[in-house]
């Protein structure tokens, strides 16, 4: 791992607060992802399940967290189990936890290797009556790969066939969406890490440069800084290809008189940030392209003020549509008839406007986080409007990764990433 060691004041206060909400008699197991292959003897880089994380701080491939606070042995109330690691192991891929590490950082004190899981975890069974298996009910999820969670459930289903079963994802939803103060620092640390990608390429961009140019300066800047890289796949969009949400071909060159989209973040430590800037090529946008820019930024920072705890998320959407259609309307891309004819499930300023404004940020990008009750403090939400208007080859969107408060309005944690028109060409142009 390239990033400091994390208190692990944060993973024993999560996993109080996991277990605070199970069942009587019951146990909860985590797994580690898999490793993935790529072909022949090559895999992916290992990426850790991000519960796991959240509830050990172990980032290692083939570990398992099992939670079972009515133990009556009370070392096996909380018990992980890590692979054990030998001198060849070390010479091939570099040292593993120890027993005493695994306990430093995630302050689990029963430490097994992972070859004694059967043994311990059936003579724990034996005391359980019910079992949380962890499954993946995000509302975005769309997994075709069988994952080692899902093996583990098989598993246990069949050899435990007389235990109730309860979902872990309910509790973790609910938890994993209000962040602790070391989580927040943790998130800053990922957003101050893109600012400087960001300021990075504001000198960088110009008439002629490549996407995947812009991508490699945004990539050097991450891992020179301790992140792993980018937290999701880029989207580096110039000109036309702004319009298309998703791009992430990356492979266009820049062209002089067009904008260029930028939705890009640097994890740190698996957390993630999540920033959208849209920039002039050239270094001076047009008076058109300007119009709409600012059109973007008032809605972003109005949709920002919505931002509060008792707040419900469909309804704060429909307040940003709102405000959207203000906009759309004073631009002249929408007319009032427009307005008047749109219907509740198609909205007009849709056409310009199509996706959501905002969704819960953390160990995910699109992180886990309850949606449909009210929105509480130290949640961590993006707010992302935009305007794309193929006919005129450009699309603008702007994006920040905002705290919500008890009391006013919500803290920026991109703050100080350039976003007004005349900070942003100064200093492409200094």
């Amino acid at each position: 791992m390239k990033y400091d060691l994390i208190s692990n004041r944060l993973f024993i206060d999560n996993r109080q607060r996991f277990m605070g909400q199970m069942r009587p008699k019951s146990i909860a197991v985590f797994n580690s992802n898999d490793i993935y292959p790529a072909g022949a003897d090559s895999t992916l880089n290992f990426e850790q399940h991000r519960d796991i994380f959240y509830l050990s701080g172990v980032d290692q491939e083939e570990s398992i967290l099992v939670l079972f606070p009515d133990a009556l042995n009370e070392k096996h109330r909380e018990v992980l189990f890590v692979r054990e690691t030998n001198a060849h192991i070390a010479v091939w891929e570099g040292p593993k936890l120890t027993k005493t590490m695994a306990t430093e950082v995630s302050g689990v004190q029963t430490i097994y290797w992972l070859s004694d899981f059967q043994r311990v975890f059936a003579d724990m069974m034996s005391e359980a009556e019910t079992i949380y298996l962890n499954t993946n009910e995000h509302y975005r999820q769309a997994v075709e790969t069988q994952t080692r969670e899902d093996r583990f459930i098989n598993e246990v289903k069949a050899k435990y066939p007389a235990h109730q079963t309860a979902k872990s994802f309910p509790i973790l939803n609910e938890l994993r969406g209000v962040k602790d103060p070391i989580e927040i620092e943790l998130l800053l640390k990922a957003c101050n890490i893109t600012e400087k990608g960001f300021r990075r390429i504001l000198n960088f961009v110009k008439p002629e440069v490549w996407e995947y140019e812009i991508e490699a300066e945004f990539i050097h800047e991450f891992i020179k800084n301790r992140s792993k890289g980018f937290a999701y796949t880029p989207i580096i969009a110039s000109g036309k290809n702004a319009n298309i949400l998703h791009y992430i071909e990356n492979n266009n060159q820049c062209k002089a008189g067009d904008l260029l989209l930028m939705d890009v973040g640097a994890e740190y430590a698996n957390y993630s940030s999540d920033m959208t800037r849209t920039i002039p090529v050239s270094g001076r946008f047009t008076d058109c392209q300007r119009a709409v820019y600012q059109a973007v930024l008032r809605v972003k920072e109005e949709a920002t003020k919505m931002l509060r705890p008792g707040v419900l998320w469909h309804e704060f959407h429909r307040e940003v549509g709102k405000v959207m259609t203000s906009e759309l309307l004073q631009l002249g891309l929408l007319e009032k008839a427009d307005v008047a004819n749109e219907s509740k499930e198609s909205p007009a300023y849709k056409k310009y406007f199509m996706h959501g404004t905002s969704h819960h940020l953390g160990l995910n990008t699109h992180d886990y986080g309850v949606l449909k009750t009210p929105m509480k403090a130290n949640m961590v939400f993006t707010v992302e409007p935009g305007i794309y208007i193929p006919e005129e080859g450009f699309g603008v969107r702007l994006e920040d990764d905002v705290v919500l408060q008890e009391k006013g309005a919500p803290v920026n944690l991109m703050a100080n990433i350039p976003i007004e028109v005349d900070e942003i060409e100064d200093l492409m142009n200094s």
